[in-house]
């Protein structure tokens, strides 16, 4: 009997991508409106949304008009860290003439080069602002995975950012010839799922039904540490890239990896330094750095 249901098993089809009837976005006659483009706008809008009902709150560390600085030097932290970051840590042939780096219509972005952005972003803002860098952070942190799970739905929808080869049933072959007629895991949902939907959830409740906000330094620990930890567990199942494979072969870990390993170590000391110092004054808004 065991034998009958693992032959069956083993004849089980897999999904065709091709099948599920996805599409690049909506063609709006003088241009294609990309769905990955409308991931990252979609993320932006919210995250300014969010935080700015987060700064009605009590205790908050800026006043709105950090926030409008933050919509914008963030997002080109954003574009141009994750495009940079893409092109030493993934591309480096791209340097060989450095126009490519900046066509960013030809896709390949960095998560660690965008954060790497975001935070020179805050750090530009809280300089200028005089504000509490950590506790911008915190608040900053709680809308990222939201823009994580978007771009890697948008991933899924574009067939790109394809996993290993798999015979579990939910396994899918993709469209793309280097993908070749292999079934794989859909990672870019694994990754939506842990580095986006997981992770937003648990920082929201941090937020809002905890006293977290009060702790600088919590809510950014818990998103780092979080973030690395499912970067790491999802790189096992997505296929490194094409010219970093023997690199992977060679050390045992990926490249996406080896960079998570700072984050996992960065966010466990800065979430043991926030839970271990008494928290901070409940009151008004403060737009200067707390005493």
């Amino acid at each position: 009997m065991l034998s009958l249901l693992a032959a069956s098993g083993a004849a089980a089809d897999p999904i065709y991508w091709s099948d599920l009837g996805l599409f690049p976005g909506f063609d709006l006659g003088f241009f294609t409106l990309r769905f990955y483009s409308l991931a990252y706008l979609i993320g932006v809008l919210f995250a300014y949304w969010h935080l700015s009902k987060m700064l009605k709150q009590p205790g908050a560390p800026m006043a709105q008009r950090h926030a409008d600085d933050l919509f914008f030097y963030c997002t080109l932290g954003v574009i141009l860290g994750g495009r940079i970051g893409y092109s030493i840590f993934y591309q480096p042939n791209l340097w060989s003439n450095p126009l490519d780096v900046l066509k960013l219509w030809e896709g390949g972005m960095s998560f660690h080069g965008g954060l790497i952005g975001v935070l020179l972003a805050i750090a530009w803002v809280t300089r200028s602002g005089q504000l509490s860098f950590l506790r911008v952070c915190d608040y900053i942190a709680v809308n990222v995975p939201m823009g994580m799970m978007l771009g890697r739905l948008a991933n899924f929808n574009n067939g790109e950012l394809w996993g290993r080869a798999s015979d579990v049933p939910w396994a899918m072959v993709f469209p793309d010839p280097r993908a070749g007629e292999i079934a794989r895991h859909p990672s870019q949902l694994y990754q939506a799922g842990l580095e986006g939907l997981a992770l937003l959830i648990v920082l929201m409740l941090l937020f809002w039904k905890t006293n977290a906000r009060y702790r600088p330094g919590l809510l950014v620990g818990v998103f780092t540490l979080g973030m690395g930890i499912a970067r790491f567990v999802n790189e096992f199942f997505r296929e490194p890239d094409s010219q970093l494979a023997e690199f992977a072969a060679r050390t045992g870990l990926s490249m996406g990896q080896w960079l998570t390993i700072p984050l996992i170590l960065i966010g466990l000391i800065v979430t043991l330094y926030a839970v271990t110092r008494k928290p901070v004054g409940t009151g008004s808004v403060s737009e200067t750095k707390p005493a």
